[in-house]
């Protein structure tokens, strides 16, 4: 009987994760994970008390702005943020954890998570912003896409 390797359970995880966003345009989900412990859980969608996109409608859809641009733009915290901000609020320091991403972080998330002092970034979708490639280059962070399982 053979087990799922780490990267894929957690990776798994982080999928059923994104399940609870709220974004109507792309569903996403983070965790971090240091020594095979889970600490923070993150998805996409406006902050607490707030009402979501799925019941507003989209406003950068209704903006026209694409994917990509304008990020300030959306009443939705990206996923990556929301690990933060979980992290932050129960006291849990993620420096030295690695990050799991349904989509590769844009520069905004990149930049935070550089300076949290992750020391990994996996993801499994491409997403159309190739400066956070370069500034997790630059910062020595390690960004990795993992394949989904096959048959997905």
């Amino acid at each position: 009987m053979s087990r799922v390797p780490w990267p894929q359970y957690f990776m798994d995880i982080t999928r059923l994760v994104a399940e609870r966003s709220t974004c109507c345009r792309r569903k996403v989900g983070a965790i971090a994970v240091k020594d095979k412990r889970i600490l923070a859980t993150g998805y996409n969608g406006a902050p607490r008390n707030m009402r979501e996109c799925l019941s507003l409608g989209c406003l950068r859809e209704e903006l026209g702005i694409p994917s990509g641009q304008r990020h300030e733009l959306c009443r939705g915290l990206h996923a990556e943020q929301n690990v933060l901000v979980q992290a932050a609020v129960h006291g849990v320091s993620i420096e030295g954890a690695d990050i799991y991403c349904t989509h590769q972080p844009c520069l905004i998330c990149a930049k935070l998570l550089i300076n949290c002092g992750v020391n990994a970034v996996y993801f499994e979708s491409p997403y159309p912003d190739h400066l956070s490639e370069g500034m997790f280059a630059e910062a020595g962070i390690l960004l990795s896409q993992l394949s989904p399982p096959a048959g997905e």
